[in-house]
């Protein structure tokens, strides 16, 4: 065997092996879809869900105790009381068809039949900040790629915005989704953010499920940087739920801390959602269009949605008159810059 072809054939036994070191896991794991417990270190696992291919990559964070099927999941409107059942107009099917999707259990999370998930639990309660740790722990593991686009609602909210000012070069977009957050403190009289506190500790409990600790994440959340400019939307529920606060006199809060924190992230903020607290699950294709919308802001080098150096605004529409529709439309498409804006129509009595 002359010097050439044992050279040769060295390097046919070494590909594998040089391709383990080259490729990195990321690549391997992040084009193929599967759901399994990942190991994250310290002898713990929680579960993972990814779908999809593309850039970037959309990460969903549940709200409290919530598994990964609050996105897959759908609530029947002529039976809102009813369980949620899956559906394929759920955001996570739905988004899996334009680019990579994750969503994820946290520890002491249950599934919509009330199953608790199989990620190992933790000692309760935690803090948003350790959310953070085990998700990018998680994200690692499993070697799927950034630039992500993270979707939080509730409490998953709080985690979706730390996340993306801890590890400000990862993330390239938010959509937060009726989201907890820094703000609620401020604007519930002390009295009430009591009685928020309260009604989350009574959480905490021995099965090990999920019990934010929000006081002590506001804590943490002093000097931690801010988030750097990125496409933001913000979608608050305009239908009163309780969030444990005290009576009906507290929902002006909630959505008070929603205004200054869309105003915070310079977000595109959408109130006319037609919903309660879980959007997702009462009307999925409005998140899924906002997520698109980020999507593409993110593909675009864009960092903000819906805006434009004139900053024009479409005029409501009345409805049930077609002519009056076509002059609002001849009117705003003669304004500067509005023709870079408009990527679509949404009429809701039609479906379209």
């Amino acid at each position: 065997m002359n010097q050439r072809f044992r050279l040769g054939f060295l390097l046919i036994l070494l590909i594998p092996f040089i391709n383990a070191v080259i490729v990195p896991n990321a690549f391997a794991t992040g084009n193929k879809d599967f759901g399994e417990l990942v190991e994250i270190g310290g002898g713990r696992k929680i579960h993972l869900e990814c779908r999809g291919t593309g850039s970037p990559t959309v990460v969903l964070i549940s709200g409290t105790r919530g598994a990964y099927d609050d996105w897959t999941d759908l609530i029947d409107p002529n039976n809102p009381a009813g369980a949620p059942k899956p559906g394929e107009s759920a955001v996570f099917p739905q988004l899996s068809k334009f680019t990579r999707v994750c969503g994820y259990d946290r520890p002491g999370t249950t599934r919509n039949d009330n199953t608790m998930t199989d990620s190992t639990l933790v000692l309760q309660p935690t803090t948003a900040q350790q959310g953070v740790a085990d998700l990018h722990a998680l994200l690692n593991a499993a070697g799927e790629p950034a630039p992500y686009v993270l979707v939080g609602h509730s409490w998953g909210g709080l985690i979706a915005r730390l996340f993306a000012s801890t590890y400000p070069d990862e993330v390239a977009g938010l959509v937060l989704v009726d989201p907890a957050s820094e703000f609620l403190k401020t604007s519930l009289t002390p009295e009430q953010w009591a009685t928020y506190l309260k009604a989350t500790k009574k959480l905490i409990e021995s099965k090990g499920l999920e019990a934010p600790d929000h006081a002590r994440t506001l804590d943490l959340l002093h000097g931690t940087p801010e988030v750097h400019p990125m496409p933001v939307v913000v979608l608050t529920s305009d239908k009163r739920f309780d969030f444990g606060a005290g009576g009906p006199e507290t929902w002006e809060a909630w959505q008070s801390a929603h205004d200054r924190l869309a105003k915070l992230l310079k977000a595109k903020q959408i109130t006319d959602t037609n919903s309660g607290h879980v959007i997702q699950m009462e009307q999925p294709q409005l998140v899924v269009d906002a997520i698109r919308q980020v999507v593409e802001a993110v593909r675009s080098g864009s960092h903000q949605v819906g805006r434009n150096k004139t900053d024009t605004d479409l005029t409501r529409i009345a409805d049930g008159s077609r002519i009056e529709f076509e002059n609002v439309l001849d009117e705003a498409f003669a304004k500067p810059g509005l023709r870079e804006v408009i990527e679509g129509l949404s009429i809701p009595s039609t479906g379209n």
